[in-house]
């Protein structure tokens, strides 16, 4: 059963529209491609996101044990950005004005999952052999069913050629017998 675990960080103090440019970069790729991706981001939202990326790893790890688990398997399933409350600020302003402004805030929510490889490094040698000994013979049946469509489509190609060349030489013959009539006419008018 695939690993998941979860990492929270809440009232960052980022609005959650500026989070979410950040966010949407790592969705669907490797943990340690995207903790590096956030480490090389001019942003202040990456070092939140990585932060969590890191702590979500860290909650899969120790769920999971170190024994029968690789970090490197691990995906970002997804990143969340939500709404926090918003602080409401004042700005004084001339003539006794007092403009209003919100401070916004967002929580973060990552999601990993556990992507199973496709053939784990406890394999053996024999093990692997042993299963490309059992596709090699669905192999050698595609590779022979794609020979006979092409030998059937060069026979194909070979008669439709054939046939042109056929029908050309009739054409030929049939011009020619034109032009001998037509000889014969001018022949028999030059004659009169």
């Amino acid at each position: 059963m695939p690993v998941e675990s979860m990492a929270k960080l809440k009232y960052v103090s980022i609005p959650p529209r500026k989070m979410r440019l950040v966010a949407d970069m790592v969705k669907g790729m490797p943990v340690e491609d995207a903790i590096n991706l956030m480490n090389y981001t001019p942003r202040i939202a990456a070092r939140h996101i990585a932060k969590t990326l890191k702590s979500a790893a860290a909650n899969a790890l120790s769920v999971a044990g170190s024994s029968s688990f690789n970090p490197e398997d691990l995906v970002v399933k997804g990143i969340f950005v939500d709404e926090a409350p918003s602080a409401k600020r004042i700005r004084f302003r001339s003539m006794g004005r007092v403009y209003r402004y919100k401070k916004r805030f967002c929580h973060l929510t990552v999601k990993l999952v556990e992507v199973e490889a496709k053939m784990p490094a406890s394999v053996t040698a024999s093990e692997a052999a042993e299963t490309k000994e059992k596709e090699a013979p669905a192999k050698e049946a595609t590779a022979k069913k794609t020979a006979a469509k092409k030998t059937a489509a060069k026979k194909a190609a070979a008669k439709k050629t054939t046939a042109k060349k056929a029908t050309a030489k009739k054409a030929t013959a049939k011009k020619a017998t034109a032009k001998k009539a037509a000889a014969k006419k001018s022949a028999d008018a030059d004659a009169k």
